[in-house]
């Protein structure tokens, strides 16, 4: 129940701005601030308006009555001519008209004189304030008139203003002046003393809320203005993050596309050399054939050059060794037919090519990739694997040679390894590998991953993280 009750409470005070949170918490502990300095204010008055009158109260002590207590001197006994001496004094002065009574104690608890003679000659026990006045300390306070030897003052009053004053004879305490005076005029005095006292806190504790309203409203228009400047920024910051997250994409959908077009244009220049430069240098390889086996016979020589036949045999052997080359570089150059082809099918697809070429034996794993890809993935992974393989091979002999495609998080991990000779990638980077920075471009512009682990000795590790899904191209 409590906390549902404080549940709207606090709800409410949630909904306020911050000024108003701030301007009502600082309300709230300027309040309990003037509250305890209004209140220890007030004793404090309360106890300096009580010892002014027990200071006043000393020194008529000091001046009226002391004279008259000489014969108590050393456990004496008081005189009646000074009892009657004194009580002409506490009657003959206009301060006995602020007393309504008055007891004079000895040190063993006996009183001397009191204003109520039944009191004289009786003995009380001895209260803390008295034992202190003995001891030469003045003591005032407010009393309810519930000790035993205040039967006559409770009769007549509730509260009165009990003061202890040491009386000294010949510089040696020998009495305590105990007076009992009226709260009427103390009251008023109180009364008024409270009303300024609270006054004055009051208005110290609206002057400083005032100030403090001022700096906040200040502080609030300034983080108000702030805020506005901030909340225009980020919109143009969003604003520039959408254009780039725009152009971002479509510079992907760019690479995306080129790799595609890159193996059409690849394919292109594969046809054209097989039909234009192959198909002259065959010709030109039956011409000269035919030249060779007509000259085959003649032994004419050139100089010291070999013979016209040996000429044509050596011309024969360059050309077919270029033609042998040209036509493997065409058909390096031309990419498979794996646009219908799945994820895994690829990858097998160019570690058969490898191993029909070479005749090696490549391990391949595939754990749980998925059957369609975007086709510039497939043709990527297809280059990665082929251009991986075949440096592996011409660099160390292909020794061991695995191959392993898993899943994560909507990325393909690519590995190749082998446990060639390895060598110092430190070094690869210095020289020109045209091998290694064709796949790093070709990975990379696919918003993947590339890298190469080696070290002398220790094999050789190719690392690839492939995207599986690419952004949609647009036809803008």
């Amino acid at each position: 129940m409590k906390l549902a009750a404080m549940n709207p409470a606090m709800n409410l005070f949630a909904r306020f701005s911050l000024v108003r949170q701030l301007l009502t918490g600082g309300g709230v502990i300027l309040l309990a601030g003037m509250i305890v300095i209004g209140t220890w204010v007030q004793h404090e008055i309360e106890s300096g308006v009580i010892g002014r009158a027990g200071t006043v109260t000393s020194l008529y002590v000091d001046s009226f009555i002391s004279p008259h207590l000489e014969s108590v001197t050393g456990g004496g006994q008081m005189r009646d001519v000074d009892r009657d001496a004194l009580h002409l004094a506490l009657t003959g002065t206009p301060f006995s008209q602020q007393i309504v009574s008055i007891k004079i104690w000895a040190p063993d608890g006996t009183i001397l004189y009191s204003s109520n003679p039944a009191l004289v000659g009786r003995k009380f026990p001895l209260k803390q304030e008295l034992v202190a006045a003995f001891a030469g300390q003045l003591r005032s306070h407010i009393t309810d008139l519930t000790d035993s030897n205040n039967e006559t003052e409770r009769k007549q009053w509730v509260q009165l203003i009990e003061t202890y004053a040491p009386a000294r004879a010949h510089g040696e305490i020998v009495a305590v002046v105990e007076f009992y005076q009226a709260t009427d005029d103390f009251t008023q005095e109180m009364r008024t003393a409270r009303l300024r006292s609270w006054l004055m806190v009051g208005a110290a504790t609206l002057i400083i809320f005032l100030l403090l309203a001022a700096l906040v409203k200040r502080a609030s228009t300034t983080i108000t203005v702030q805020q506005s400047e901030l909340r225009e920024k980020v919109t143009q910051l969003t604003a520039l993050l959408s254009q780039n997250e725009q152009l971002h994409g479509r510079i992907q959908r760019a690479a995306e596309r080129t790799t595609t077009l890159n193996e059409r244009y690849l394919h292109r220049i594969s046809a054209d050399l097989h039909d234009g430069p192959a198909q002259g240098l065959a010709l030109a390889l039956m011409r000269m054939k035919s030249l060779a086996d007509m000259c085959g016979t003649c032994t004419v020589t050139i100089g010291k050059n070999p013979s016209v036949a040996d000429e044509f045999g050596t011309l024969h052997a360059a050309l077919q060794f270029s033609l042998d080359d040209l036509r493997a570089i065409a058909k390096g150059l031309q990419l498979p037919e794996i646009e219908q082809l799945s994820l895994a099918e690829t990858a097998r697809r160019a570690v058969r090519d490898f191993e029909r070429k070479t005749g090696l034996e490549v391990t391949l794993a595939i754990d749980d990739v998925p059957d369609e890809v975007p086709f510039p993935v497939k043709i990527t992974l297809f280059r990665l694997l082929q251009e991986s393989l075949a440096n592996s091979f011409r660099h160390c002999g292909g020794a061991g040679q695995r191959v392993n495609l898993k899943m994560y998080d909507e990325h393909l991990l690519v590995e190749i390894s082998d446990s060639g000779k390895g060598f110092d990638p430190s070094a690869a980077v210095s020289e020109v590998h045209l091998g290694l920075a064709g796949l790093r471009e070709r990975v990379e512009i696919l918003g993947g991953i590339f890298s190469v682990q080696s070290a002398p000795g220790k094999g050789t590790v190719v690392y690839a993280t492939l995207p599986v899904v690419l952004l949609e191209e647009d036809h803008e």
